[in-house]
C-alpha cells in the first residue's frame, strides 16, 4: 500500500509539472481565452474597448505621419445627457460639412484612445473592395469568391458570388447569437483567442440555410470571406492595403491597429482599432462621395452603390447594401455602419452631418435601441443644421 501511495504522490507530482509547463508554455493562449470570456464584463467592458492590443494578437497600421486637421467650430447640441448614461457611451464626434462641431468624452476615455470597431470594419473592408475592384486586379463582383480563394471550394460558400457576400446574402448557415456560448460566432471568437486560423474556420463551414442570392441573413464570417478575395486577388496582406489604399490618404491622426489571428491575418469583420476622430473622417469620405483633399479614394461610384439598399429579401425593419446598413424609412437618404455595444459610423448626406459613436452598452440587444440611436443622431444633425 505505502508503494502504492509512493507511485500514486510521484504521479501527481509529474502530472502537476506537465501541468505548469503546458500553462507556461500556452501562458498566451490561455490570458487570451480568458479575455475572450471576460472581455463584455461590466467591471472591465470600458477598458478593454480601448486596450485590445493587449488581449489579443495584433499589428499595428503604420499610417504617414500628417495628420489632416479637423477645424472646429462648436455647436450647442440638446441634451444628450440621459441618453449617453444609458447606452453607455465613451465618445461622441459630431462634424457638419467637414467642421468638427461637437466632441465630448465619457466614463474616463480620453480622446487618444483607440477604440474597437467592432462590425463598423466591416464597412471599411466593403471601401477596400471598391477600390480594388477598380484597381483591376478583381474582374466583377459577379465573380465566385472560390475565383480568388479556392481553399473555399467544397465550402458552403463554393458558388456564392462577391456580390451574394457583400450582400450579407451568402446562404451560408452561421449562428450569430452572442449570449449563446456555443454560437458559430462565439466558437469563431475563440478561434480568434487561441491563435487559429480564420481563414481555416471560414472553410470549414459546410452547411447552407439557402441558395446564395435567395435572402440576407447578418452573417459577420462573410466578411472574411471578402478578405480571402482581396488577398487572392491582390497577393496582398489587408493591413498594407487598407493603410496604402485607404487610411493614409485620410491624415489619420494616430497609427490604428488591427486584431489578428495566430497566423497574422486581419480581423477584418471587428479588429480595426481608430480614434473617434478618425472614425469621423471615414464618415466624411463617404459624405464626400469617396474625394478626399482633391484625391477620390474610393470610386464615387462605389460609394453610391455601397450605401443603397440592395441585398434580397431584407426585413422591413432595416435595409442593406455592401456592408453599410439603411433605415428602414430611408429618411433623409441617410446609412450608417454599426458595430456591437454600440460603435456607429452615421451619415447624413441631405444635413451634410457625419456622427461617429462609441459605446460600451451591454443592453444594445435590447428592443428599440438601434432605432433610439438613429433618432438621437436624427436629432443632433437638426441641431448642427439651421434651416
Amino acid at each position: 500500500m505505502r508503494k502504492f501511495f509512493k507511485w500514486a504522490l510521484r504521479a501527481l507530482l509529474l502530472l502537476a509539472i506537465i501541468l505548469a509547463g503546458l500553462a507556461f508554455w500556452k501562458r498566451d493562449d490561455i490570458t487570451r481565452l480568458l479575455a475572450v470570456n471576460s472581455l463584455f464584463n461590466e467591471e472591465k467592458i470600458v477598458h478593454n474597448f480601448s486596450h485590445m492590443d493587449e488581449l489579443f494578437h495584433s499589428t499595428p497600421l503604420l499610417v504617414p505621419d500628417a495628420p489632416s486637421p479637423l477645424i472646429m467650430r462648436p455647436v450647442e447640441l440638446p441634451d444628450i445627457s440621459s441618453w449617453v448614461e444609458e447606452r453607455a457611451v465613451t465618445g461622441l464626434v459630431v462634424l457638419k460639412d467637414g467642421m468638427l462641431v461637437h466632441e465630448s468624452y465619457y466614463l474616463g476615455t480620453p480622446d487618444t484612445d483607440l477604440r474597437i470597431s467592432w462590425s463598423v470594419a466591416k464597412s471599411f473592408l466593403s471601401a477596400l473592395m471598391g477600390i480594388v475592384l477598380e484597381d483591376g486586379d478583381i474582374a466583377s463582383i459577379d465573380d465566385h469568391v472560390t475565383k480568388y480563394a479556392p481553399s473555399l471550394i467544397g465550402s458552403a460558400y463554393e458558388g456564392a458570388t462577391i456580390r451574394n457576400v457583400l450582400n450579407m446574402a451568402s446562404g451560408v448557415r452561421f449562428n450569430e447569437d452572442y449570449l449563446d456560448f456555443n454560437s458559430d460566432i462565439n466558437k469563431m471568437g475563440r478561434v480568434l483567442g487561441l491563435g487559429g486560423s480564420m481563414d481555416e474556420f471560414a472553410a470549414s463551414i459546410s452547411e447552407r440555410d439557402r441558395a446564395p442570392g435567395e435572402a440576407w441573413q447578418y452573417v459577420s464570417i462573410d466578411t472574411h470571406v471578402l478578405s480571402m478575395v482581396i488577398r487572392g486577388a491582390t497577393g496582398r496582406g489587408i493591413p498594407e492595403l487598407m493603410t496604402e489604399k485607404l487610411l493614409a490618404p485620410l491624415g489619420l491622426e494616430a497609427d490604428p491597429i488591427y486584431l489578428t489571428d495566430g497566423y497574422g491575418v486581419a480581423f477584418v469583420l471587428g479588429g480595426l482599432n481608430l480614434r473617434i476622430r478618425d472614425y469621423a473622417r471615414m464618415g466624411q469620405l463617404f459624405l464626400q462621395n469617396g474625394l478626399w483633399n482633391g484625391v477620390q479614394v474610393v470610386p464615387a461610384a462605389w460609394v453610391a452603390a455601397s450605401t443603397v439598399d440592395s441585398a434580397p429579401n431584407t426585413p422591413s425593419r432595416t435595409g442593406y447594401g455592401f456592408q453599410w446598413w439603411l433605415p428602414a424609412d430611408g429618411i433623409e437618404g441617410e446609412y450608417f455602419a454599426r458595430g456591437v455595444y454600440g460603435q456607429y459610423i452615421y451619415i447624413n448626406p441631405l444635413k451634410g452631418v457625419v456622427i461617429a459613436l462609441n459605446s460600451a452598452d451591454r443592453g444594445f440587444t435590447q428592443a428599440g435601441v438601434n432605432l433610439e440611436n438613429i433618432a438621437m443622431f436624427r436629432e443632433i444633425a437638426r441641431a448642427v443644421s439651421p434651416e
